[in-house]
């Protein structure tokens, strides 16, 4: 039997955690609206949900996910390194990213390296104090592991003493498990 712990339920609970009714949240790459429904579902009737995605086939799903669920979001086509046009620097109560590819899409298609690490730089500095960042790392087959290597690269940088950046590893299972990673803004 497979255990339920996972890069996602690690996320999930992390997000879980923090994530308030009114909170303002976005999903960077809403994917098949799974995050998205869940941030809906945390920040209530008075909070605020944006998701970005760059495939026309992820804001579909997404949004007919939403419409079943009776969430309300907004929900664009377009990168997640235009997240800053749509929210003020310390506003941001949590911003979620799965980095690799849609899930059942066509996986030619997936994140790169430059937009992702703009979109992580951009979305640290539009956390709150006290707000949260969720990175699931997917990476593996042909794609990915560049990416992967230049993100976590990127995180050993950032400020210590403006954010704490943990970094989990499955390392007992096979074939490029996910890299779940929780980062918090903290005082400063």
């Amino acid at each position: 039997m497979s255990s339920s712990l996972n890069t996602l339920s690690i996320a999930h609970r992390f997000i879980r955690e923090h994530v308030k009714p009114g909170a303002f949240c976005i999903d960077a790459t809403a994917g098949r609206g799974n995050d998205t429904a869940l941030l809906c579902s945390l920040v209530g009737e008075q909070g605020r949900v944006i998701a970005f995605d760059i495939q026309q086939e992820a804001v579909k799903s997404t949004n007919e996910l939403l419409q079943r669920l009776g969430y309300q979001a907004q929900v664009l086509l377009e990168s997640h390194t235009e997240m800053d046009r749509y929210a003020q620097e310390g506003t941001v109560d949590c911003i979620t990213f799965n980095f690799g590819w849609l899930p059942g899409g066509d996986h030619s298609i997936h994140t790169q390296t430059e937009t992702s690490l703009q979109a992580i730089e951009k979305g640290l500095k539009l956390l709150r104090v006290g707000g949260i960042m969720s990175l699931c790392i997917y990476y593996g087959r042909d794609t990915g592991f560049a990416e992967k290597d230049a993100i976590l690269e990127y995180l050993q940088q950032v400020d210590s003493k403006k954010y704490t950046v943990i970094v989990s590893a499955f390392h007992n299972r096979p074939n490029c498990p996910p890299i779940p990673v929780c980062i918090i803004r903290d005082e400063i």
